[in-house]
């Protein structure tokens, strides 16, 4: 058994940390300052502190005693970082700073931190690979590349492990559907299941590598327990990719329905094309997708429903 703090752990992929690091035996602290987090996101079984990352003496406190650092707090909205730059920089750079330096100090064995696939910006190469130069397209984008490479400088200059998890358009139960800023999943199915057509920016062709949060927390505990990857940067996805079109054709099998989508002007920012290469990720950590796109998408659909 091993202690472990999840910050974010009121939020959508933090909670379902949580949830599979009890299920394991371990001792979970979780933390949440609630900008984006939920209470009712909160697992059975887990200790939590309210507070700020960005707060040193917070940071301080919720270190004490953890063997492992999952760092998923953070502002995860492109278009949020474009409104409000100095808002997001605070929770996605300073948080991770402060992480950082009250992890070192208080001997934590690894810190694992939430990356974006968002750092490769709109490069045409497919799949991404993590040796591809990074072209980080607004500020969410840039913080996201900031902090990794602050953990990778605490590696190198003060022998601290970090590893940054790349993510890839992650979706699954308990992402919220009721913001603006939500992934496109939460939203189509939001619209769906009330009948109203949903909104596309863009034409519907550009692509993604929608993961189901259940790859992403395998990909995260590996990160965190495997020997040797200190300082490594690993995509976690699935190497595949479709269309937002081809996403509400599943979407409207699922659930008997023929909505079109209502298609506006292509948002500032959003990149045309993501794909990921994860044979780094299957080498080094033993990673491989659990759950397929149409499965994620049932259980997701099925959870909604039932909220």
């Amino acid at each position: 058994m091993a202690n472990y703090l999840v910050t974010g752990g009121a939020g959508f992929i933090g909670s379902h940390i949580s949830e599979a690091l009890v299920k394991r035996g371990h001792r979970v602290r979780a933390a949440d300052n609630f900008v984006t987090g939920y209470r009712q996101n909160i697992r059975d079984g887990v200790e939590f502190l309210e507070g700020d990352c960005a707060d040193p003496a917070f940071a301080k406190q919720i270190v004490a005693g953890m063997d492992y650092v999952v760092h998923q707090a953070a502002i995860p909205s492109v278009p949020r970082s474009v409104e409000k730059p100095l808002e997001s920089h605070r929770a996605n750079v300073d948080g991770m700073l402060q992480m950082l330096l009250a992890s070192r100090d208080a001997g934590v064995k690894r810190l694992v931190f939430a990356g974006s696939s968002s750092v490769y910006g709109d490069t045409e190469v497919l799949p991404k690979t993590e040796t591809m130069p990074t072209n980080p397209m607004t500020p969410y984008a840039l913080q996201k590349l900031m902090s990794e490479q602050y953990g990778q400088m605490f590696t190198r200059l003060y022998g601290f492990e970090t590893v940054t998890t790349r993510y890839f358009n992650v979706f699954g139960p308990r992402q919220d559907p009721g913001s603006p800023y939500s992934g496109v999943i939460s939203l189509f199915i939001k619209a769906l299941h009330e009948g109203r057509r949903p909104t596309i920016y863009g034409d519907g062709g550009q692509t993604r590598d929608f993961t189901y949060v259940t790859n992403v927390v395998d990909g995260v505990i590996r990160a965190a327990e495997t020997p040797g990857v200190g300082g490594h940067v690993f995509n976690v996805a699935t190497n595949s990719r479709i269309s937002l079109n081809q996403l509400l054709a599943t979407l409207n099998k699922i659930f008997g329905t023929t909505l079109d989508a209502i298609y506006k002007e292509a948002r500032q920012g959003d990149v045309r094309d993501s794909q990921a290469d994860i044979s780094k990720a299957e080498k080094l950590l033993g990673y491989q997708p659990i759950v397929g796109l149409e499965e994620g998408l049932r259980e997701t659909v099925k959870w909604f429903k039932a909220s």
